[in-house]
């Protein structure tokens, strides 16, 4: 029996049936940018999320891009993140011209380590990016008083987060921007790319609202305002109806074209639905493996007071490849999560980001150590019971 680490076709033919139909309805629209269906997801996930706004666009890499920019982060400007994550999150800080600014995890959960923040901040610090890495939770509050401190946005990465808790809130809700990713693996996943910002700030959903699309018409003008104080007063002889706005082609900001197409948004809306069930099928591995996996294999140690979505199962083991070869001999898939932190990247070898040429200790460690074991909802009882049994054979070697 094999166990790929991921499998979107099992999940493809459970949605099949009400998927196929909606996906007829859009083409037959012909709507294939904004509109209606894009309009109703964003308010469908705003609702779940208990978000003031939630705005779509083109990836997660987008949302982050979009969320620094929203918060009026500008070449230069600093931004305190982890090197325990995947590349997007600074890149998106330095492809905007600013600059990462890492700072090690903690050892028990793999998120920023919050008592080593306060450290890195100087005064062309402008905002703090947590990761919640794996679908758990920073330390949110430690990391906001922190940022209330010191007059810091916080822009939460939640691409591998949605429907993960904090003390009750969602995560993604908790800060100034929250960012999501539905590529196809994340817990809730389209069939291409797509992402999604959130937020309960009414300047930022109109900065963001502009920025997403070309900066432009009256968002546009309002977001230019918000974000230097330029007020511009807009005028044209051209009248707007339902299919035409004259006002698109007057351009405030240099912003992107990052929508979300309503394809995407129409089988993200029908996942939606679907998502507590599928997180909870999740937890339910994650308990199993919890519970029978080898003593000899580390977890992480997560508070009672926050609930992962489980968008990876992580183990720490000193026999990393030898345990990945292992399980591949054996047809199990894994994921090495993270091989390389960030602040040992080529990419910021170049003087583009900070603490590129100092020891983050407990990232380059779990870096070292990082597999990550096939969990999503459609695993079977008996393929989780094969993971087991063989992480579990691999280690009799080791005695």
């Amino acid at each position: 029996m094999k166990v790929p680490f991921f499998d979107l076709k099992n999940q493809y033919q459970e949605l099949k049936q009400e998927v196929e139909p909606e996906i007829l309805k859009v083409m037959e629209s012909c709507a294939y940018i904004g509109g209606g269906t894009v309009q109703e997801f964003q308010t469908h996930v705003a609702d779940y999320l208990g978000a003031k706004y939630a705005i779509g666009c083109g990836n997660g890499t987008e949302a982050l891009v979009l969320g620094l920019r929203a918060c009026n982060i500008k070449p230069g400007d600093e931004v305190i993140t982890t090197p325990f994550t995947f590349f997007a999150t600074a890149e998106a800080i330095a492809s905007i011209g600013a600059v990462p600014v890492f700072v090690d995890i903690k050892e028990d959960d793999y998120t920023i380590d919050p008592a080593q923040v306060e450290r890195y901040i100087t005064d062309k610090t402008k905002a703090i990016l947590p990761v919640h890495i794996f679908g758990a939770a920073c330390d949110m509050d430690a990391i906001l008083e922190i940022a209330r401190k010191h007059d810091l946005y916080v822009i939460e990465d939640a691409a591998q987060a949605i429907g993960g808790e904090y003390k009750g809130r969602k995560l993604g809700t908790i800060g100034d921007v929250g960012c999501f990713s539905f590529y196809p693996t994340k817990n809730l996943g389209g069939c291409g790319d797509g992402g999604m910002v959130v937020t309960n700030d009414d300047e930022r959903a109109v900065i963001l609202g502009a920025l997403h699309e070309h900066g432009a018409g009256q968002q546009g003008a309002k977001a230019k305002e918000y974000l230097d104080g330029t007020v511009e007063i807009l005028e044209t002889k051209e009248q707007a109806d339902e299919l035409y706005n004259p006002y698109k082609y007057f351009n405030y900001l240099i912003g992107y074209n990052s929508r979300l197409d309503a394809l995407q948004a129409k089988v993200l809306d029908i996942k939606l639905k679907h998502l507590d069930t599928y997180n909870q099928k999740r937890a339910a591995i994650a308990d199993k493996y919890k519970k029978g996996l080898t003593g000899q294999v580390i977890f992480p140690a997560y508070n009672s007071d926050i609930k992962s979505c489980w968008h990876q199962f992580v183990i720490r083991s000193d026999y990393k490849e030898e345990l990945c070869d292992y399980l591949g001999k054996n047809e199990i898939g894994c994921g090495t999560f993270y091989p390389i932190p960030l602040h040992k990247q080529k990419a910021f070898s170049t003087g583009n980001a900070k603490n590129t040429d100092v020891s983050l200790p407990i990232a380059e460690l779990i870096a070292s150590q990082s597999v990550c074991l096939p969990i999503y909802p459609e695993l079977t009882d008996e393929q989780v019971e094969l993971v087991i049994q063989t992480v579990n054979q691999f280690y009799k070697t080791k005695e």
